[in-house]
C-alpha cells in the first residue's frame, strides 16, 4: 500500500510542478506584476496556482487520471476553470520552447490516455 501511495504522491507533485510552470510562463509573458528574477507570480496567477494545488491535493481520481483535462469530474470553481483554460491555451504551445521535455511527456501521456478511453 505504501508503494502505491508513493507513486500517487509523485504523480501529484509532477502535475503540480507542470501546472505551476505553465502558470509562471503565462504570468511572465502577460502580467506586469510578476517578478521574473525571483520567479514570483502576480497575485491573480498565484491565486490560480494555489487553487490548482488544493484541487490536486484533494483529487480522489489521482491514481487513475493523467491530467485534469482528461478527468470526467471538473472540480475547479467556474471562474478558475476559465482562467486555467486561458493559461493552458497560451502556455501549452510555448512549453515546447521553454520546457521541451515536459511538453513531450504531456503529449505522450495524453495520447496514451485517449487510447485507453477507447
Amino acid at each position: 500500500m505504501t508503494e502505491m501511495t508513493n507513486e500517487i504522491e509523485k504523480k501529484r507533485e509532477k502535475e503540480q510542478y507542470v501546472v505551476g510552470e505553465m502558470i509562471r510562463l503565462y504570468c511572465r509573458k502577460n502580467h506586469k506584476g510578476a517578478d521574473r528574477k525571483k520567479g514570483r507570480m502576480c497575485p491573480d496567477c498565484q491565486e490560480l496556482f494555489d487553487h490548482a494545488r488544493i484541487r490536486s491535493e484533494k483529487c480522489p481520481f489521482m491514481e487513475n487520471k493523467t491530467f485534469c483535462s482528461n478527468c470526467r469530474v471538473h472540480c475547479y470553481k467556474p471562474e478558475m476553470r476559465e482562467k486555467i483554460r486561458q493559461v493552458m491555451r497560451f502556455s501549452g504551445p510555448r512549453m515546447l520552447l521553454y520546457h521541451p521535455l515536459l511538453a513531450v511527456w504531456h503529449v505522450v501521456c495524453s495520447v496514451r490516455e485517449k487510447k485507453k478511453q477507447k
